[in-house]
């Protein structure tokens, strides 16, 4: 005769339930990226970064910031993404503002680089993160958007929440 579990229910058994793949550390937010472009385009990329920089990624010290993407002889390249120095390595941190290597395929590559010179887009990290222990990059093909789109953008929002807090209101 066999032994029963303890329990009947599956989660119960299984108390170390893992992280599912879609799960991730936020690390930095570029919420102004949304408001200075339209995003066409939204893509998971990887990072080579050093040792010192993964320590003050975990500790939240980067800014995205007018920070762009930029595909040089083949190889996409992140600039301007200011990742402050890890304190306790001493004078053997990083540098803080390097240019720091995308990892994408080859036909990405190819084909964001064509729109962005053909077409006038740009390529901008929306957010960066950590799935399964590495950190992750979320780049966007992009456009920019003019100063009448912003303030109809702003407006849109504004009545928006005038209406959710009407609605609110009436409900109380």
């Amino acid at each position: 005769m066999r032994a029963m579990p303890v329990s009947s229910n599956p989660m119960a058994r299984n108390e170390t339930a893992k992280k599912t793949d879609d799960a991730y550390e936020l690390v930095a937010d570029n919420r102004k990226a949304r408001h200075d472009f339209f995003v066409e385009e939204a893509l998971e990329c990887g990072l080579a970064l050093t040792g010192t920089e993964v320590k003050s990624l975990r500790a939240h010290r980067v800014n995205l910031r007018d920070s762009y993407a930029r595909i040089k002889n083949g190889e996409a390249f992140l600039q301007g993404v200011h990742i402050a120095a890890y304190a306790p390595a001493g004078q053997f941190s990083h540098a803080e503002t390097r240019p720091r290597k995308v990892l994408m395929h080859r036909r990405e590559i190819d084909r964001w680089w064509g729109r962005a010179r053909e077409r006038g887009y740009s390529i901008i990290p929306l957010k960066i993160y950590f799935r399964g222990g590495r950190a992750k990059v979320e780049l966007a093909l992009a456009k920019g958007k003019h100063l009448y789109d912003k303030r109809e953008a702003l407006a849109r929002k504004a009545t928006r929440r005038e209406v959710e807090r009407e609605l609110k209101g009436r409900n109380r």
